[in-house]
């Protein structure tokens, strides 16, 4: 793993990881202390991503808001709040209205073909579309299997299989491995 690799930790927020939201993952409590642990090694280097709704909604989102209404928020709504947990981690924070964070923002921080090291929520959607994204442009991506909630573990098995078909753009990896290769124990 190269040492110049960026941690983005893909959008812990309220409503992909509180358990009272439709979108919360079961999975995202098992997630913090390695996101934790990866983000005290990444340092300056990690970058948190937040989803918002777009506003007004275009082409297919308007019909997928109108299927999920308790989503349809203004940008500054408590739902859309990074989880306690994290946002102390970086003071870089990139938002979004797709469900992919790879573009020209991601891309002004990282450089346009960095080494991301992905974590977050949802692996199924927002992490899934965000990696085969960054790798279509060049990026070179690790994806953190076991700081990566999805929605079920169906869905995360799922969506790690099809992740894990893009070798070497997309490579999996778990913290204990990633930290190793940065030279941690």
């Amino acid at each position: 793993m190269r040492p110049d690799a960026w941690l983005v930790v893909i959008d812990a927020q309220r409503i992909f990881a509180s358990p009272d939201s439709p979108w919360g993952s079961p999975m995202f409590p098992a997630i913090v202390d390695p996101v934790r642990r990866l983000a005290d090694r990444a340092g300056e280097r990690t970058v948190l991503t937040r989803w918002v709704a777009p506003d007004p909604p275009s082409g297919s989102w308007g019909p997928y808001l109108d299927a999920w209404p308790f989503a349809k928020v203004p940008a500054d709504d408590p739902l859309y709040d990074l989880v306690e947990e994290v946002r102390d981690l970086s003071d870089t924070v990139v938002t979004e209205t797709t469900f992919g964070k790879w573009g020209a923002d991601l891309a002004a921080v990282t450089g346009p073909t960095p080494h991301l090291v992905l974590t977050g929520v949802s692996t199924d959607c927002c992490v899934i579309s965000t990696a085969l994204a960054a790798a279509d442009a060049g990026a070179t991506i690790t994806l953190v299997t076991d700081a990566c909630a999805g929605s079920t573990n169906d869905n995360q098995r799922a969506a790690l299989d099809v992740m894990a078909l893009y070798p070497p753009q997309i490579t999996l990896a778990t913290t204990v491995e990633v930290l190793a290769s940065w030279g941690d124990t």
